[in-house]
């Protein structure tokens, strides 16, 4: 018999089956992308968390972010603007669904609160020896919707690119010996 707070293998069994099988469910609707970050856990999860950080290493490659309002709980939003390198304004609208410091973020990404095509994005923080590994899981509401962000928004290259904008972001940190 199991002790009160210990899984027997039957529920273990099942949450397991419930987890594959809600993966499975959404494998053509999703993209993961995932990176291992040379610095500790708590560090790699502030600089995802707090919008002084934030501001500073967020979006692809050539992009900029002004945020416009920020209240990072639970219920909270991140209201902010990407500024490509070609000029173009893209309006950006984040509600962080659930928090767990500093393991994991669930939010919705959309251009604004309304949008019907907004999309959930879960981020894991798995101490990796002395690094960090994040993984970016995004879920879209349709297959169509997830092949036209990879299509047209270059989606994969672009998460990549930010992970890896995050991750010098927070070597710099590291090499300074101080959190700015």
């Amino acid at each position: 018999m199991a002790r009160p707070g210990q899984e027997t293998g039957t529920e273990a069994g099942t949450e397991a089956g419930t987890e594959a099988a809600t993966e499975a469910a959404t494998a053509d609707r999703e993209i993961v992308i995932s990176r291992v970050i040379d610095a500790p856990r708590e560090l790699v999860f502030q600089a995802f968390t707090e919008v002084r950080h934030l501001s500073r290493w967020w979006g692809p490659e050539g992009f900029t972010t002004t945020t416009r309002s920020f209240e990072f709980r639970e219920g909270g939003e991140w209201v902010f603007v990407l500024h490509g390198p070609d000029g173009t304004d893209y309006s950006e609208w984040i509600r962080w669904q659930r928090i767990a410091p500093p393991e994991r973020i669930a939010l919705l990404h959309g251009e604004s609160r309304d949008d019907p095509n907004a999309f959930e994005s879960v981020l894991t923080f798995t101490p990796d020896g002395a690094a960090t590994r994040i993984v970016m899981r995004t879920v879209f509401p349709t297959k169509e919707l997830r092949d036209e962000a990879v299509e047209k928004y270059h989606a994969v290259e672009a998460g990549e690119q930010t992970l890896s904008n995050l991750a010098a972001y927070v070597a710099e940190i590291v090499r300074k010996g101080v959190e700015d």
